[in-house]
């Protein structure tokens, strides 16, 4: 009976177990979703791990709820059973039907709007109140990093109808907190004035406001705790250190303390300088490259200058991928440091082929008739980079690259690619523009610097104002031959009226033609001549000045001259429009030959030098000298071809052409003698750095113009320019003030000179 007993239960408890096993496993024939809104249910069944057909058991729920829970879709989501049936209950997360800010200046509500979009928070996405959670510490990331510690953010989630939210952010920007103090510890050597002075971050002062220097910021530091350490390593501490560095700010939030624990060691210097390892060009040519000696103070910066300095003498040679590695070998007993110079040169590199690309106007052999680095010969680094700056100066392009690629599967060619951004080199315009001397300008214009896409400029001319009528043709070849002899003529006719221009009251109507040709002497030298023909017809009237009178008296007020020139140029600037860097030097001499109406002579020398002080600045030193006279039967320089200063092209914040001697009326009538001479600073226009077309400037002018050279006719003045090559024209503007202004100058503070083509 016992058996029996026993036999029965154990049947019984297998058929439950079958049974319960049964109810943990089904074949899936259809699966249903319910509380779906805005989600498709393609949606959730390609997220689902189960399929029609497959056997679902229970050790598959969690892995399925955790796979829809992860596309942040649902906030709630369960699986039931309905005979074959899997039945999947969701329950959406609301959408964001809208994101407002309040109290926002400082950043605007689209660059919030960005920042938030990076993290996950957009109009149109599902609400994640845990991404919520991360706006407050993306707010705080952005405004830190504009100065803003006082920040105060209140968040606002109000539910909306079919399921959406909006959600309002508050925030309370608080002032910029402003760094009070920047403090060097353990510095014994040199003043905190010496070394905060190379400092990006400084404490507020008159320029702060626009420079933002007296705000703190994490990168800026971390920045100039390297320029700290450069003005060590560059005057023989090479053992300085930063021990610590720790920033405060004030339990208001408003200011912020900076303090810089150094350590500075002991001033070190070169004991021996050896230049090692394959020198590949001669020896007493590395040696002049070396900037460093026995017995001077180390200095990083000259080593390092050192190192380039031979790297870019064997890249000269071919060696564009050479290595030159410093050694120093630092003897802390005697305080010394023997300098090495490694020498890799590699393997010399060839070019294999130049390609140009973005020339879609531009024919090729304009661009390649420019390079200096030719194909199947070794690579120069200086002839590739010279190459680029001639494409940049030929003034066709806004902008010009180079790449250097190794060829694939070699070892020892390179491709170079250069890519340039085509500019309109030419215009069929009718315009008005504006001077304060000549008024209202109109023109039309038939220009053409690229014709075709060769490189020869064509140009039909009509420009009337008050001052001048002006009409011309002219053709130029700049590669006349292919060793760069160019060629061009001009034919012209101007009517002038002199009063209109605040100088003696004359007029002229001259009609020319001239002829001339350039000769390369070199890379950066050329000498052009020019052959002239003129024909004037002088005007005068009742209030013209006695000199005029005495001029038309003496010689007539009709003149036949042929005039020769000659001027040389030496240019090394970098770009034809807004150059940063290099100088130009322009000499000439003219003059009538002997049997023209009248005879004299000129001669005008012009330089300017720009010096690249850093990224975004340049400056710029420009004199100009002139000098005329008459010779023969003409005593003097003719009136009509006197010099001229003041205005916007030479000293600036005195009226135009008014600076210098006057005439019996006492209007301005020029000299036979010019000195100008200029200063000024370039720098992008403030919140628009990355516009090119734009520059701004501060400036010292200086020059007069006379009959025998005076210091103390000189005028000088001060001030800030401004110029913009718009889509319609240069505009000039500047705002000088006079220093030395005469009784008999005419100031004039503003000035500015535009025109436009429409």
């Amino acid at each position: 009976m016992t058996k029996k007993v026993i036999h029965f239960l154990l049947l019984t408890a297998l058929l439950a177990f079958q049974s319960a096993k049964a109810e943990e496993q089904f074949l899936v024939e259809n699966i249903k979703v319910n509380g779906l809104q805005r989600i498709s249910a393609g949606t959730v069944y390609n997220y689902l791990p189960i399929n029609v057909g497959e056997t679902f058991i229970l050790a598959k729920a969690g892995a399925a709820i955790r796979a829809l829970f992860k596309t942040g879709f649902f906030k709630d989501i369960s699986l039931e059973k309905e005979g074959s049936t899997l039945v999947v209950s969701v329950v959406e997360r609301p959408s964001i039907a809208k994101i407002i800010f309040d109290g926002n200046k400082d950043l605007s509500s689209d660059d919030l709007t960005k920042a938030l979009k990076k993290i996950g928070l957009a109009e149109g996405k599902v609400f994640n109140r845990q991404i919520l959670d991360k706006v407050e510490q993306e707010l705080r990331r952005q405004y830190f990093s504009h100065g803003k510690y006082g920040l105060k953010i209140d968040t606002t989630v109000a539910k909306l109808t079919r399921n959406r939210v909006g959600i309002n952010i508050d925030i309370s920007e608080g002032r910029v907190a402003t760094i009070k103090q920047i403090n060097i510890v353990g510095n014994k050597v040199f003043e905190n004035k010496d070394l905060l002075k190379d400092f990006e971050l400084a404490t507020s002062n008159w320029l702060s406001f626009y420079t933002k220097d007296d705000q703190y910021s994490k990168q800026k530091l971390s920045a100039d705790l390297e320029r700290l350490r450069s003005y060590y390593l560059d005057r023989g501490y090479i053992n300085f250190t930063i021990d610590s560095t720790q920033v405060a700010i004030t339990p208001d939030k408003k200011e912020i303390y900076v303090t810089i624990n150094v350590n500075e060691g002991d001033l070190f210097t070169l004991n021996k300088v050896k230049v090692s390892g394959n020198l590949v060009v001669e020896p007493d040519e590395i040696i002049n490259l070396v900037q460093v000696g026995p017995g001077e103070v180390f200095s990083r910066k000259a080593a390092s200058a050192t190192s380039k300095a031979i790297s870019d003498r064997l890249g000269e040679e071919g060696y564009v991928f050479a290595n030159v590695n410093m050694a120093p070998k630092i003897n802390n007993d005697n305080k010394t440091v023997e300098m090495t110079f490694f020498v890799d040169p590699g393997k010399r590199v060839y070019v294999n082929r130049i390609n140009m690309s973005g020339n879609t106007k531009t024919r090729d052999e304009v661009l390649r008739r420019e390079l200096r680095q030719m194909e199947s010969s070794w690579a120069s680094t200086k002839k590739i980079e010279r190459s680029k700056v001639r494409l940049q100066r030929l003034g066709y392009f806004e902008e010009v690259n180079v790449e250097t690629p190794p060829v694939v599967g070699t070892a020892d060619q390179i491709d170079v690619n250069y890519s340039v951004v085509e500019k309109s080199s030419g215009n069929l315009s009718a315009g008005v523009g504006f001077s304060q001397t000549q008024g209202i300008i109109f023109n039309a214009n038939v220009s053409q610097d690229n014709v075709f896409g060769s490189g020869k400029r064509v140009n039909l001319a009509f420009n009337n104002s008050s001052v001048s009528t002006r009409y011309s043709f002219g053709y130029f070849d700049p590669y006349f031959t292919l060793d760069g002899v160019s060629l061009g003529y001009d034919l012209g006719y101007s009517a002038r009226d002199a009063s209109q221009a605040n100088i003696s009251n004359y007029s002229t109507d001259v009609m020319n033609s001239s002829f001339n040709f350039g000769l390369p002497l070199n890379e950066n030298d050329r000498l052009r001549f020019n052959l002239d023909l003129k024909h004037t017809t002088l005007k005068s009237s009742d209030f013209s000045s006695q000199e005029i009178l005495d001029f038309v008296k003496a010689e007539g007020n009709k003149y036949i001259t042929f005039a020769t020139s000659i001027g040389w140029s030496h240019d090394t600037l970098n770009r034809a429009v807004f150059p940063s860097d290099g100088m130009q030097q322009r000499l000439s001499a003219f003059a009538t030959v002997p049997g023209s109406d009248l005879t004299y002579y000129k001669v005008s020398y012009k330089q300017q030098i720009y010096f690249p002080l850093a990224k975004d600045l340049t400056f710029r030193l420009l004199g100009e000298a002139a000098y005329g006279d008459g010779y023969g039967n003409t005593k003097n320089l003719p009136f009509f071809e006197h010099f001229f200063a003041g205005g916007v092209k030479s000293v600036r914040g005195y009226d135009d052409n008014t600076l210098g001697p006057r005439d019996s009326r006492n209007d301005p009538f020029g000299g036979s003698t010019k000195i100008i001479a200029k200063a000024e600073l370039f720098f992008p226009i403030p919140f628009a750095e990355d516009v090119k077309s734009i520059r701004v400037g501060t400036f010292m002018d200086g020059g007069t113009v006379s009959n025998g050279f005076n210091l103390g006719d000189l005028r000088y003045s001060a001030g800030l320019s401004g110029e913009w090559l718009s889509p319609f024209g240069a505009l000039s503007v500047s705002f000088a003030i006079p220093l030395n202004a005469g009784a008999n100058d005419r100031e004039k503070s503003f000035q500015f000179s535009f025109g436009s083509g429409f």
